[in-house]
């Protein structure tokens, strides 16, 4: 244009590519995956640099759908923060309640009836069936499999409807509360239960036989987005990643609560660390949760009593603090809870699992393409509320 001139340093600084912030010289490019939704089951950004296909490098961006939950758990009772607790892991709500309800009775020194500690663990096992079941169909669906979504959801309505008679809830149960549970089960609920559990024992090949060894499935996922037991480690992984890379970690076994120490609690570990080895052990593990389920069951109808303890109407947790931990579906989760005597805790913090394992994707990501980026991603099985809480 008249009257303007470029000299030979402007031609340089013209062909420099993106890359990141513009310290990336070539054809590299930044590419941002979300916050609108990309099959994570929540919201979530990944900011990739790509060079053509493959990845360069990844960060995970969280804190779009951030509550601040664990400051609210400030300003309400102890009754009313297992509602809060209820919603960071949509799919685990029973086990969200539970961890709360253990952290403030172990606090308390308080003893929980049997009954209701082994319809805890029923209703805590079927819960997790619930988790496994959605992965195990929504997985096949973001690459590409829309089937195993139908078979899934079948298998999900048979169990949400012994927890929604139980209960009266499909979703967030609102049914621990501290000193054990809502109420006493429906008569006949056990019997109910139990031929729900052998309906979907009977009916679990039909999707296990879809997918398992589809070799569309399997193309699309062994071998790809290998996690190290020592990076699942490194990271604080655990579950079901982390037990597909091979760390045989479990606290139902390893530092049983309720009463898990009863039970033998078969851990189901892969060694592959890849796409095909984390849905094989989310698979597997339903057949083992509906055995544990059924176990429960049988305890229970053998014993009477209350389902819970008559408390005071304002009910305060002596000074002092505790850490109680379960084995969520998704893997550990932990409350700490620290109280100065009062009707509220002064500080509840979550350690929740989907926050750890989301970790491993800046691992995990670099290196593969970004065909392959949804089956990684969707692989690590987390929900993105149980990360912002």
């Amino acid at each position: 244009m008249t009257g303007m001139t470029t000299d030979a340093a402007d031609l340089r600084e013209l062909t420099v590519g993106t890359g990141a912030g513009g310290e990336q010289l070539g054809t590299d490019m930044v590419l941002n995956i979300g916050p609108q939704h990309p099959s994570t089951h929540g919201v979530l950004r990944l900011k990739l640099v790509l060079d053509g296909e493959r990845v360069v490098s990844a960060e995970p961006i969280i804190g779009y759908m951030h509550r601040g939950a664990e400051k609210l758990f400030e300003v309400r009772d102890y009754r009313q923060i297992i509602v809060l607790a209820n919603r960071h892991d949509w799919l685990s709500a029973f086990s969200n309640e539970l961890g709360v309800a253990l952290a403030v009775e172990r606090l308390m020194g308080m003893e929980v009836p049997e009954r209701a500690t082994w319809l805890r663990m029923a209703l805590a096992e079927l819960n997790r069936v619930l988790n496994h079941l959605m992965f195990l169909g929504s997985y096949p669906l973001e690459i590409g499999a829309i089937t195993p979504m139908f078979y899934a959801f079948r298998e999900r309505e048979t169990i949400q409807a012994v927890l929604e008679e139980v209960s009266g809830g499909r979703i967030h149960y609102m049914f621990n509360r501290v000193g054990g549970l809502k109420e006493e089960v429906p008569a006949g609920w056990t019997g109910r239960a139990r031929a729900a559990i052998g309906e979907v024992r009977r009916r679990m090949p039909d999707l296990d036989n879809l997918i398992r060894r589809n070799d569309i499935f399997l193309a699309r996922t062994v071998g790809v987005g290998v996690l190290s037991a020592a990076d699942a480690a490194a990271f604080g992984a655990s579950g079901p990643v982390a037990r597909a890379s091979g760390l045989d970690l479990d606290l139902r076994r390893d530092e049983p609560y309720l009463a898990y120490g009863e039970l033998d609690v078969p851990v189901v570990t892969k060694t592959a660390g890849d796409c095909h080895a984390r849905f094989e052990v989310l698979l597997d593990q339903v057949y083992a949760s509906l055995d544990l389920a059924e176990q429960c069951l049988d305890r229970v109808d053998r014993l009477t009593g209350p389902v819970n303890t008559r408390l005071p109407k304002v009910l305060k947790a002596p000074e002092g603090h505790t850490y109680a931990w379960t084995e969520n579906p998704l893997g550990i989760n932990g409350y700490y809870l620290v109280s100065r005597g009062e009707k509220t805790p002064w500080r509840l913090k979550l350690r929740t699992a989907s926050y750890a394992n989301v970790q491993a994707l800046a691992t995990l990501l670099p290196g593969c393409l970004v065909p392959d980026l949804i089956a990684i991603l969707g692989s690590m099985f987390f929900v993105v509320g149980d990360i912002d809480k």
